[in-house]
C-alpha cells in the first residue's frame, strides 16, 4: 500500500462499488486506488504516475471521472464508485469496451481502463460529443502507444452506437 502506515487509524467505510454496497475497514490515509486493488481486488484500476497526472487509475465517483491515486478512500463514504470491471454486464462488454476492441483503441492496454472510464463519464453527460470534446475529456489520460487516433475513433463509434438503437 502506498500511503497507509502502522500509525494510521482505521475507520469503517461504506460505499457502493460497481452497483453493490460494501463495508470495509480502511486507514484514514489509504488511497482509493490501493483500496480498489488491494481490498476489493479490482486490478483493472492501474497505478501509473501516483500523482493524478496519467489517468491510468481513473474511476467514476458518482459518475464523474476522477484519478483514484490522489483520492482518499475515506472521502468516498456513501458514494458510488465504478471501475472498468463494473461496465460489463453478465460477461458482455459494454458498447464502449466493444468499440475500443473493434476500432483497435488499445495497444499495450495499460491506459485502456482509465481511458474507457473517462470516455464513459463523457458519454453519460454528452451522448453526442464532437471530436474536440472527446479529446478534451480524455486530455487527463496519457497513452504511450496509440497516438490517440484510434482511441478517439472508438469513442466516436460508441457514441454512434447509442444513436443506432
Amino acid at each position: 500500500m502506498h500511503a497507509s502506515g502502522p500509525q494510521s487509524k482505521g475507520r469503517l467505510l461504506k460505499l457502493k462499488l460497481n452497483g453493490r454496497w460494501r463495508e470495509d475497514v480502511v486507514a484514514e490515509s489509504e488511497l482509493l486506488v490501493d483500496y480498489l486493488r488491494e481490498v476489493a481486488r479490482l486490478t483493472g484500476v492501474k497505478i501509473g504516475c501516483d500523482g493524478g497526472e496519467c489517468g491510468a487509475c481513473t474511476v467514476l465517483i458518482d459518475g464523474e471521472a476522477v484519478p483514484s491515486c490522489i483520492t482518499l478512500a475515506a472521502r468516498c463514504e456513501g458514494r458510488h464508485i465504478e471501475t472498468i470491471e463494473g461496465l460489463a454486464t453478465q460477461g458482455r462488454l459494454s458498447r464502449l469496451q466493444r468499440a475500443f476492441h473493434e476500432k483497435l483503441g488499445t495497444q499495450c492496454g495499460f491506459c485502456t481502463p482509465g481511458m474507457i472510464m473517462a470516455a464513459e463519464a463523457l458519454l453519460r453527460r454528452n451522448p453526442t460529443p464532437t471530436n474536440s470534446e472527446i479529446r478534451a475529456a480524455l486530455s487527463g489520460n496519457l497513452c504511450r502507444c496509440t497516438g490517440y487516433v484510434k482511441i478517439v475513433e472508438a469513442v466516436e463509434a460508441a457514441a454512434g452506437q447509442l444513436h443506432d438503437r
